[in-house]
């Protein structure tokens, strides 16, 4: 069998290239950020009780996230709301202008990625995206042998 190239060497490449040519056009036309659109992600299923929560679950500093959530606010697309049990701690949720921003920026990069995914045979589409969820969804612990 010939050997192949490492999934990094493979993945690292297209990863680049979709956000690049894919992502921040779109994310720009949306007047997002690439943090922005995480943040807007990340609150998707249910309102995170704190920012540091919020940047743990999407991978941000939760120093440098702040200015992020401050424009989704100014913006509205975010709601911060006082936790009445701990007046330090925030509730952060989408409003529903910022589910729409998510949504169409979201529906936008898809529909481009669609494309690409286009030079698949539908059945080695399926089986592509099927593989790359389950690697996408182990735990970062899995991805390393133990000592």
């Amino acid at each position: 069998m010939a050997p192949r190239p490492d999934l990094a060497a493979m993945l690292y490449p297209l990863g680049r290239a979709l956000v690049q040519e894919v992502e921040l056009p779109i994310l720009r036309a949306h007047g997002l950020s690439m943090w922005g659109y995480g943040v807007l992600l990340g609150l998707e299923v249910s309102p995170v009780r704190t920012q540091a929560a919020l940047a743990t679950a999407i991978g941000a500093d939760k120093t440098r996230i702040i200015p992020v959530l401050d424009e989704l606010q100014e913006r509205g697309l975010i709601e911060r709301t006082t936790d009445p049990a701990d007046r330090r701690a925030r509730y952060l949720s989408l409003t529903p202008a910022g589910r729409e921003v998510r949504d169409a920026a979201q529906a936008a990069i898809q529909a481009k990625e669609d494309l690409l995914l286009a030079v698949l045979p539908p059945a080695d589409r399926r089986v592509f995206l099927r593989a790359l969820e389950a690697l996408h969804n182990l735990p970062v612990a899995e991805l390393t042998e133990p000592d």
